[in-house]
């Protein structure tokens, strides 16, 4: 019988355990918003770099649903027709409400959905879902540079999904909706640098480490 090589996987950060980052997340921050990842399926085949597992285990008030079309599910209805709650969905688009300028009501706490996917996939779970696509759309205007050296980004100004999260929690404490300390913020990254430096590290062991550098946006 032929025998096949399998890793222990944490169920956490989906990561193989030899490279789990759970050790890297400081306690997940406390937020008045309520944050909804949805993963497109192949972002959740990506156990070696998806930032999706490590925003979700980043934020206590934070829930993960993988899928394509979410028009008829439960879960995802059932928020965005609570009426504690005013939903969003963060993508760029130019009626989109910009964090930087404009402040969001505090008649009630936040809901926003952010979708962990490729820009093709994510067009395509906005075109499907049909409950999404009616949502208003929050946006930032931002001069940072993705850290994620191992990915080619589409553009030098495109962030991966925890970045793009962090960007959205700096913005809402300057709107006084969230009270979240600074070191906090400095240190919600953590986890991302640390696989971000893991397979750097791993990458120059097998010698594609200059691979990966012509592919750096930075």
């Amino acid at each position: 019988m032929q025998e096949f090589n399998t890793r222990e996987k944490c169920y956490k950060c989906y990561r193989p355990k030899t490279s789990c980052m759970c050790e890297h997340t400081i306690k997940p921050l406390k937020t008045n918003t309520k944050f909804v990842i949805l993963m497109h399926p192949k972002e959740f085949k990506k156990t070696k770099n998806g930032t999706g597992h490590l925003t979700n285990n980043s934020i206590e008030n934070c829930e993960l649903h993988i899928g394509i079309d979410f028009t008829n599910n439960t879960r995802i209805n059932e928020l965005i027709n609570d009426t504690n709650y005013e939903a969003f969905v963060l993508y760029p688009d130019e009626n989109a409400i910009k964090l930087n300028e404009e402040k969001l009501s505090k008649k009630k706490n936040s809901l926003i959905f952010i979708i962990d996917s490729t820009w093709p996939c994510s067009k395509k779970i906005l075109r499907l879902s049909k409950n999404l696509s009616t949502l208003k759309k929050v946006s930032f205007v931002h001069n940072k540079s993705s850290q994620f050296m191992i990915k080619t980004q589409p553009n030098p100004h495109c962030l991966s999904t925890i970045e793009s999260t962090l960007c959205v929690l700096e913005q809402l404490n300057n709107q006084n909706i969230e009270c979240i300390n600074k070191s906090s913020l400095d240190n919600f990254l953590q986890p991302f640098i640390k696989m971000v430096e893991y397979q750097v590290s791993c990458a120059s062991v097998d010698g594609k480490f200059i691979r990966f550098k012509k592919k750096n946006i930075l």
